[in-house]
């Protein structure tokens, strides 16, 4: 029966600091440093290894099963910012039908969205390139045409890019948890870790498990990582292609890590952008989140003191801790009866530091809510938390992935700990720990295998990524045979296509089938 439509890193101080000067990396008595910042034009990439491109495999034309129809403009006028004048696109939209949960015959079908983008005149078999976004940031298949707007007309001339929905997202929205569930969750780590509070805690979240598993009819566990993994391969298929090429970014390059490990020979030219570590559980790797969100902020302080006219002074961890406590008491009321409270700031924060081309904005909306003005931050919450938000996939695919479950006790004694470590982030990450308590337990084993067979694969991991820490980009690097690490110092989720030095590696991969030297650095 078918079901309705419904996821410790320590930054160096000289990087962060590069984050802002835009100083070049060295001296190496690391692996090969490329010293290509920001400002300079694009030019050759970092070194490479000379006798690796014949060890990837030609992108092949695509043979498309799928029933495409011409949605451009219909597309258009969904992106965040226009589409570069430079180039002429048209979109295909289509859709696949996956099975609710790979690993429960019975449970019926859901439907996934299929973008289709590439040039104009672009002929219809060319090779296709999946590009496949992280649940935090745009896990539906428009995430295609965003990235068409970024990357090179070299990788449009080679490849059409191919969005799919996640699970959750786009046609497969998952919208099932209780309002003021959702926003008790928002809120969770901002309060005192006392008994009632988290006894109060654990019952919205057994309210979000209940109301979700009726609405899914019990589907609620297809929601994972492995599941996306499962609908890439049959994406593939219906691509009609024996090896796909595909670029994923956060949890995206999650999902395609684990279709390495599951079907190696299928694997083309890939990418995983900022992969989460491949096996640490809770609260390990909430620990590690916190690390990491803390030094995203400090990045995104010292860009914005970087600029003469910081809308958060001097001191911005200051002024937006102190935003941040006098919120816990007060919040903000917005004209349409929304309020903006301590957990919703910290929440938009921890959307805004993964876009670094949004930290303009997002600081004026964090001094907006310092006069009293919280529109402009709860406009950075709306995609997330907002009708027919993220937020819901986000937490499913977060505690389908983990197997650890917290009690109480536990949450308590790491909220005070981590509120010491980590001042900002601490406490909402270990209070939200308490989300998944409810969730069903015993969740899947990490994917085994190290993806033998498989052609050699670009990992990248990013200094001061919000979300997945360095450290773990790198263990996902090394939990993969055929894995190749390139490191940016920068600060994002995703590096790719964002400075001339990343886009250059990654292209060369790409397009001309040459794969970087394993430990490049790029410069931010």
């Amino acid at each position: 029966m078918a079901r309705a439509p419904h996821r410790a890193v320590a930054v160096v101080l000289g990087c962060l600091v590069a984050l802002v000067a835009g100083c070049t990396v060295g001296p190496s008595q690391r692996p090969p440093v490329a010293v290509r910042g920001e400002s300079m034009p694009p030019a050759a990439g970092p070194t490479l290894a000379p006798d690796e491109a014949e060890m990837l495999p030609e992108p092949q034309e695509q043979r498309a099963a799928i029933p495409f129809y011409e949605c451009t403009e219909d597309t258009l006028v969904t992106l965040p910012t226009p589409i570069p004048a430079d180039r002429q696109l048209r979109m295909d939209c289509g859709e696949i039908t996956v099975p609710a949960d790979p690993d429960q015959s019975g449970m019926g079908g859901v439907t996934l969205g299929v973008l289709r983008v590439g040039l104009a005149d672009a002929p219809e078999d060319r090779p296709p390139l999946l590009v496949l976004g992280d649940t935090a940031q745009e896990p539906s298949a428009r995430h295609a045409a965003i990235v068409a707007g970024q990357v090179s007309p070299a990788l449009l001339e080679r490849f059409t890019l191919v969005g799919l929905d996640r699970r959750g997202s786009g046609l497969d929205v998952l919208d099932c948890a209780p309002d003021t569930a959702r926003a008790a969750l928002v809120d969770a780590g901002t309060g005192a870790a006392t008994a009632p509070a988290l006894a109060a805690l654990l019952e919205e979240a057994r309210a979000v498990v209940q109301e979700c598993n009726l609405a899914l009819d019990g589907g609620l566990t297809g929601y994972r990582t492995a599941a996306t993994a499962a609908d890439v391969e049959l994406l593939r298929a219906a691509l009609g292609v024996d090896q796909l090429s595909a670029v994923g970014t956060g949890d995206g390059a999650g999902a395609l890590a684990v279709w390495a490990r599951t079907a190696p020979r299928a694997v083309g030219r890939l990418v995983l952008d900022g992969p989460p570590h491949p096996t640490l559980d809770q609260p390990d790797l909430a620990q590690t989140q916190a690390a990491a969100a803390e030094a995203a902020f400090t990045a995104f302080a010292l860009a914005c003191t970087g600029q003469p006219d910081c809308a958060l002074g001097a001191d911005p961890r200051a002024t937006v801790t102190a935003l941040v406590d006098r919120l816990r008491t007060q919040p903000l009321a917005a004209v349409d009866g929304r309020r903006l409270t301590a957990g919703a700031t910290v929440t938009a924060l921890l959307i805004g530091l993964g876009e670094p081309r949004g930290w303009p904005a997002l600081a004026a909306a964090l001094a907006a809510a310092g006069t009293g003005d919280p529109g402009p931050l709860l406009a950075v919450l709306d995609p997330v938390t907002g009708p027919r938000g993220r937020f819901d996939a986000m937490l499913a695919t977060t505690c389908n992935d983990t197997r650890r479950r917290m009690a109480p006790g536990e949450v308590a004694d790491l909220a005070t700990s981590w509120r010491t470590s980590y001042p900002l982030f601490g406490g909402t990450f270990a209070m939200r720990l308490l989300a998944c308590a409810p969730w069903p337990t015993g969740g899947p084993a990490p994917a085994a295998g190290r993806a033998e067979g498989a052609p050699p694969i670009l990992v990248i991991g990013t200094a001061a990524d919000p979300a997945n820490p360095l450290d773990g980009s790198r263990r996902a690097a090394e939990s993969i045979a055929p894995g190749v690490f390139l490191n940016w110092q920068g600060a994002s989720t995703g590096a790719y296509p964002r400075t001339p030095c990343v886009r250059a590696a990654v292209d060369a991969m790409l397009v001309d089938g040459v794969v970087p030297q394993a430990g490049t650095l790029c410069p931010p």
